[in-house]
């Protein structure tokens, strides 16, 4: 293969002749010009959210709610997290804490589904 990155295309008018056309990038290949290709977006924003759990409840339990009240929340302890960008789940991961501060690492990433 040639060095400017072109696939060499089979001559389709020649029905006797075949060429194997490889699908797969070179193993060779740097990462970093995929990443090089979405330097157009690196600066948009987005939401990202990790959820611990949820709950649900009245509106009349819910006011009642103060500082120190626990809340139960549908998940237990040592669970996986749910990490939502522009709320929809892309990712689960755990609560780690890194320099007194809280964080998640990511255990499983999840796969976009196609419709």
């Amino acid at each position: 293969m040639s060095d400017d990155g072109k696939v060499p295309l089979p001559n389709l008018e020649e029905s006797a002749a075949q060429v194997d056309v490889p699908v797969a990038a070179e193993p060779d290949e740097p990462t970093s010009r995929i990443a090089g290709d979405l330097e157009a977006v690196f600066d948009v924003p987005v939401q990202v959210s990790a959820v611990l759990g949820r709950a649900r409840m009245e509106i009349n339990d819910l006011l009642k709610l103060g500082p120190g009240t626990v809340l139960e929340l549908d998940r237990k302890v040592g669970e996986a997290i749910d990490i939502y960008v522009n709320n929809r789940l892309v990712a689960r991961g755990e609560v780690v804490l890194v320099e007194e501060k809280l964080g998640v690492t990511m255990t499983e990433i999840i796969k976009a589904e196609r419709s």
